[in-house]
């Protein structure tokens, strides 16, 4: 059974393509530049050639390429973006449009030309990630059973509603649908519509592989999924284990596991990493073991949000830690432990999304636990 397994972030993307016949260790892997860093370079060099830019595809992650895009049209130079596109930049199209693009369907933009790049937006390019191993003899068009993606997603909150109200009240509901790190995987076809870049990303990868499963998860869950993988996180209770991210970081609060390993959600929080100090967030880590984290104290702060399921105080004896700022914390007094699933923190979120596989496919359960646990392996599972 083979899986590629892509988790999208703001600097990079994390590419596994899972065997179950091989060590795990054995298994392929890439890093590569994000999607919004790739097409951030392409906006700029168009800028530095003072030619416009045209924005055709679909709705992706946005930071640097939307950046660069404001950049573009704020030195001057035209740029033209497809309604789908746009989205990327804002879902209200007036204040796409206020920052200095103009918004065109898709004919329109075809039949731009002159001096003028057209660019395709979108956070999954089979194609480029396929001719990548077809130039190590790795053929994914005839030699893969699935394919797995984790991306961000705000989701499309309704108008006057905050972007990081309606993001938190989505996570809160899949804890309380499903207590389970596994609630926030979805088979393309069963994606929220309210989730758009997880719906536009399934669109994108259906496309390209409409013979394949693709699933699709969001990425604070899927590295705290994968973290578990590292037997000390996984036989670890209770627990709390945070992805600190480029731009965002969330914490689980993990108790007993009611025999489901990625379940007993005790507590959640997610902040904005930039928002925040280091003395900060060990002190919203305190109260998460505390059971008195309030959901105001994170908003006010310009975080997301946090909820407690359960009040009781946990001794903070272990607090693991991934994600690509995991130095972030690095010399605290809480003496957080770095989770290194199979020797690789960089691919925690493509085996999260490799894990989540064994609920939305049962059938593969077993093979992937065996494959996950190794020869002569526990499961943690």
């Amino acid at each position: 059974m083979k899986i590629l397994a892509v988790d999208v972030g703001t600097g990079t993307q994390d590419i596994l393509l899972f065997d179950s016949d091989k060590e795990v260790e054995n298994c392929y892997k890439l890093v590569l530049p994000s999607p919004t860093v790739m097409l951030a370079q392409q906006i700029r060099a168009a800028t530095q050639q003072g030619v416009g830019v045209v924005l055709s595809g679909v709705l992706m992650g946005g930071g640097p390429c939307a950046w660069a895009a404001r950049d573009h049209a704020q030195a001057g130079y035209p740029l033209w973006v497809t309604p789908d596109a746009a989205r990327t930049f804002d879902d209200d199209p007036a204040r796409v449009e206020a920052l200095g693009a103009t918004i065109v369907g898709e004919d329109e933009a075809a039949a731009i030309n002159g001096q003028a790049v057209h660019l395709t937006m979108g956070d999954f390019d089979y194609r480029a990630i396929a001719a990548a191993f077809a130039r190590f003899g790795v053929d994914l068009d005839h030699d893969l059973d699935a394919i797995a993606i984790a991306v961000f997603d705000h989701g499309n909150a309704p108008p006057g509603v905050s972007d990081r109200l309606f993001r938190f009240e989505y996570i809160e509901t899949r804890i309380q649908t499903r207590n389970s790190l596994t609630s926030f995987a979805f088979p393309a076809e069963h994606v929220p519509p309210m989730m758009t870049r997880l719906e536009a990303t399934a669109r994108t990868a259906r496309a390209a592989r409409p013979d394949l499963p693709v699933l699709l998860m969001d990425t604070a869950p899927a590295a705290v999924l994968g973290a578990l993988e590292d037997p000390r996180v996984g036989q670890t209770r209770p627990a709390i284990v945070a992805n600190i991210g480029n731009f965002h970081c969330l914490a689980f609060r993990l108790g007993p596991t009611n025999d489901d390993p990625a379940g007993g959600i005790e507590g959640v929080f997610e902040h904005h990493t930039g928002e925040i100090t280091p003395a900060q967030l060990e002190g919203y880590l305190r109260r998460l073991a505390q059971g008195d984290l309030s959901h105001t104290e994170i908003f006010d702060s310009n975080g997301h949000g946090a909820v407690m399921f359960a009040h009781h105080a946990i001794p903070l004896e272990f607090l693991s830690i991934t994600g690509p700022r995991r130095n972030f914390l690095r010399g605290s007094a809480l003496n957080p432990y770095l989770a290194t699933p199979f020797g690789d923190m960089m691919l925690a979120g493509s085996y999260g999304l490799i894990r989540a596989y064994t609920t939305v496919r049962p059938d593969w359960g077993e093979a992937i636990d065996q494959a996950l646990q190794g020869q002569g392996g526990k499961s943690l599972w």
